[in-house]
């Protein structure tokens, strides 16, 4: 259903943490005419976690309004709070978005009987596409492939993951199993480098940070990869390898993406929501310099 590449657009604020709208319109403006193919709003790197449903929901209209079809739009509605998490599904079925991304539930990570209750209640609220995301390392539990396969049979408009896990043969055997219920299932990985090997594993392409950064090089490699042309998409993928050294850099990855998108020329503040440590003006200069 989706393929190639999307970018978890970071949430962009002034100093004080509130929402910059001029800014956040031209870095979306930046990545549909670089060639994205979408955005999500309020993923990880978006900080879902800080931000209020009501500020979500007025983000998430002006998104899909400033990007006018130019490429897909996509909700992340994850929340600690249930209720939240079906409004703000209904709404992104509201103002026109493509599909709702949704987080497993945290904290008290969900026995594989809860997901089902959890990601299907999701499903049964909305006519949208929704996208499941996988990231155990922040969650505290995985959804493994049989899972996802048993969610991808009973609710046909689960059609998709996002698999934010450091190896291939999980994406590798998610994607196996969710084709053998739809063999049109998205597979994702959230990994910048697993692009290619995502596609080889036949997965569709990647939902990942350093889109934000560089959306033209990872488009380049899309688009080589969709003509043959590997030896540029090995290029473009072997630039991407070079700028993961981006993430390690400050406290909170979030903040390496936030310093990278400035020093790249967007003056944006690279404040993240407190309790998270802020980038140092050292850690800048490393930035610029890998960037460079």
């Amino acid at each position: 259903m989706f393929e190639g590449v999307f970018c978890p657009t970071i949430t962009i604020t002034d100093d004080e943490g509130k929402i910059d709208f001029d800014l956040w319109g031209k870095h979306l403006d930046h990545l549909a005419d670089a060639g994205m193919n979408g955005v999500l709003l309020f993923g990880s790197i978006g900080e879902f976690y800080s931000v209020s449903l009501d500020q979500k929901k007025e983000a998430l209209k002006f998104a899909v309004d400033r990007v006018a079809g130019r490429m897909k739009v996509f909700a992340g509605v994850g929340d600690t709070t249930y209720s939240n998490v079906l409004d703000f599904t209904r709404y992104a079925e509201e103002v026109g978005a493509d599909a709702v991304l949704a987080v497993s539930p945290y904290y008290f990570g969900p026995t594989d009987l809860t997901a089902e209750a959890y990601f299907g209640g999701i499903a049964k609220v909305t006519k949208l596409p929704v996208i499941l995301y996988n990231f155990p390392a922040r969650t505290g539990t995985d959804l493994s492939p049989e899972l996802v396969a048993r969610l991808a049979s009973q609710y046909p408009n689960i059609c998709g993951i996002k698999d934010t896990v450091d190896t291939i043969s999980h994406t590798r055997k998610v994607i196996r199993a969710a084709r053998a219920v739809n063999p049109e299932f998205t597979v994702f990985s959230g990994f910048d480098e697993y692009y290619l090997v995502n596609r080889v594993s036949g997965g569709n392409g990647v939902l990942s940070g350093l889109t934000n950064v560089e959306p033209e090089t990872f488009v380049r490699m899309h688009r080589a990869y969709q003509e043959g042309d590997y030896a540029t998409a090995v290029e473009a993928a072997e630039r991407i390898s070079h700028l993961m050294a981006v993430y390690d850099v400050c406290d909170l990855f979030i903040s390496s993406i936030k310093v990278a998108v400035m020093v790249k020329g967007l003056p944006v503040s690279t404040k993240v929501f407190e309790p998270a440590v802020q980038a140092t003006p050292e850690q800048v200069e490393r930035i610029r310099e890998l960037l460079a």
